[in-house]
């Protein structure tokens, strides 16, 4: 497992942001795991979640030109995977973001930040229905950019409605890839090693293979 998946990990463990146990998902499945990325909610967690998605990012070698934050997880996500890119990678890239409802007056429109152009890299916590993603997709190209992926913390890599997990749904629909700073694997690999959190790894097993897709396998 790369060194950024580790430290993002345990980040998550940290802050209470990943948890084990038995969690009753909006699904009706009960997952020996849970994630709320709205947990990283100190200065020092918000960099260094920012330098794991920046590492994620360089890492993929996917070209982009943007960074774009759905509101309302997005925006910070957004803002501190461009200041790590900046401090750590020296690359200054531009950040776009959205509003809720449109203002009319003032700085009036949708958009707060840098115009959409070129190829637009989506930052987001996690993926479920793809609700998020399609509305960020529609936005961007009514811009005139295009959007060229989604980067997201978690991957659960799990099946939804059909043999297909939500991260798979999105690059079918919309023919943009999905990246994901830690998936199913290797939060299985992460509690696996770490004595305190072994205990988990049989439902771990469990849930993959009840509910995985096979890239999670």
């Amino acid at each position: 497992m790369s060194d950024f998946r580790q430290q993002f990990l345990r980040l998550a463990l940290r802050q209470g942001a990943l948890r084990f146990g038995a969690f009753t998902l909006k699904s009706g499945r009960v997952s020996p795991y849970f994630f709320n990325a709205g947990l990283f909610n100190t200065g020092l967690a918000l960099k260094e979640l920012g330098e794991a998605y920046a590492s994620r990012l360089v890492d993929s070698g996917l070209p982009f030109d943007m960074l774009y934050g759905p509101a309302y997880k997005g925006i910070p996500l957004a803002s501190v995977t461009a200041v790590a890119l900046a401090a750590g990678f020296g690359q200054d890239v531009p950040v776009a973001f959205n509003r809720k409802e449109a203002k009319d007056h003032g700085e009036a429109g949708v958009l707060i930040g840098a115009p959409l152009r070129g190829k637009v890299l989506i930052i987001d916590d996690v993926i479920t229905a793809g609700t998020s993603v399609r509305e960020s997709v529609d936005l961007i190209r009514a811009h005139g950019a295009e959007p060229c992926g989604v980067l997201i913390a978690v991957d659960r890599q799990e099946r939804g409605q059909g043999n297909l997990s939500a991260a798979e749904e999105v690059t079918a629909q919309f023919g943009i890839p999905v990246l994901a700073i830690a998936g199913l694997p290797d939060l299985l690999a992460f509690a696996s090693a770490d004595s305190e959190l072994v205990q988990h790894r049989e439902a771990l097993l469990v849930y993959r293979s009840q509910y995985g897709v096979a890239a999670a396998a």
